[in-house]
């Protein structure tokens, strides 16, 4: 069984490069939501926030090494996956867009309104990270947007333009986290919360003109490097394992659920707990080699502290599968994003992002 998923993602790798001219043809534009994964900038333009990511050494072995704001020493998910669709990275920051004609030059290109540190829940961010963009306000960001491309192409141009792009979605981790650090509590109450949450913001997006839904689950938490400092053992944080585990299933039911209320929505949702943890499992085929300490950092398995220019940073990045105490290398983002984009039914439902874009 192991050796057949390796191979399935080994495939998805080549078979990636044989598409990349036919699929921008097939998708207008790229617009982006979500948490730090994601995050190209918007947090830059916060003053009230500690989930920055734009100095050192965030940024090393990203073009001319320059820190941008996102949370990876490179390229995120977010422009891996971009650049399966045949852009050279994620559409620039919402915030970036300080101008109006700015925003008009960009809004029928996409644009990213990720927020290092929010969640699907409106009251996730301040407690751990200070000033947030919730995904709530990043759909009204989405709604400005709309607004001026009606005013620009008219509200059937806009909707037939929006229908032929891709909505990429990466939220969650951020609920759990909190959840998780208050203690004791109901998970199948927090989830009906958190899935209900999700499907409201889904139904704004769809109402807003989206069609093409390309999402991703919450991989498994308790393996990251700060979660594994909470486990005596090293070994992943097991309580938290659970809850992402959980929330797959909760997620893809509401998923179904939602396409039968809205005819017109397709979707492909990505089961990132399944291929983080087949990395976890046989990581040697995929030149994985450091799978517990991040590439930057301090404390036990560089877990407790966050990353920058006064720590230590190794130089064996590619074969990190933790950049810094949360999220992954721009290695593990490629592999990721190449899963999402041709990988079979065991990692993507009911249709890979490929498929998605060719509908």
């Amino acid at each position: 069984m192991a050796e057949t998923v390796v191979f399935t993602l080994l495939l998805a790798f080549c078979l990636v490069g044989l598409s990349l001219q036919t699929v921008q043809a097939k998708i207008n534009a790229m617009f982006v939501f979500g948490d730090s994964t994601v995050d190209v900038g918007n947090n830059n333009y916060l003053n009230n926030t500690k989930a920055k990511a734009n100095f050192p050494h965030y940024g090393v072995d990203f073009p001319s090494s320059t820190a941008t704001g996102r949370f990876s020493n490179g390229f995120n998910t977010a422009d891996q996956l971009a650049q399966q669709l045949g852009f050279p990275m994620s559409p620039p920051a919402f915030l970036s867009l300080q101008t109006r004609q700015s925003l008009t030059s960009q809004m029928f290109k996409g644009i990213n309104f990720a927020s290092g540190g929010s969640g699907i829940l409106s009251h996730t961010g301040p407690l751990l990270a200070g000033e947030v963009i919730p995904m709530s306000m990043q759909v009204r960001h989405f709604a400005m947007v709309r607004c001026n491309m009606d005013k620009s192409k008219g509200s059937y141009g806009a909707s037939d333009f929006l229908s032929r792009s891709l909505f990429f979605i990466s939220s969650g981790s951020n609920d759990m986290f909190e959840y998780s650090l208050n203690g004791e509590g109901d998970d199948t109450a927090f989830l009906v919360n958190l899935t209900s949450s999700y499907k409201n913001h889904l139904k704004a997006l769809y109402h807003l003109g989206a069609r093409k839904f390309g999402i991703v689950s919450v991989p498994p938490l308790g393996c990251c490097p700060s979660q594994r400092v909470r486990n005596p053992t090293g070994e992943c944080y097991e309580v938290l394992n659970d809850i992402s585990r959980t929330s797959y299933a909760a997620i893809g039911a509401m998923l179904k659920e939602l396409q039968m209320d809205l005819p017109e929505m397709k979707y492909a949702f990505g089961n990132a707990y399944k291929i983080v943890s087949y990395v976890l499992q046989d990581p040697q085929p995929l030149h994985f080699k450091e799978l517990k300490v991040a590439c930057c950092g301090g404390g036990p398995y560089n877990g407790s502290y966050a990353c920058n220019q006064t720590l230590p940073l190794c130089a064996n990045r590619t074969e990190h599968l933790f950049w810094d105490w949360f999220h992954p290398t721009q290695a593990a983002s490629e592999m990721a994003a190449e899963t999402l984009f041709t990988a079979n039914k065991n990692f993507v439902t009911p249709i890979n992002f490929q498929q998605l874009t060719e509908l």
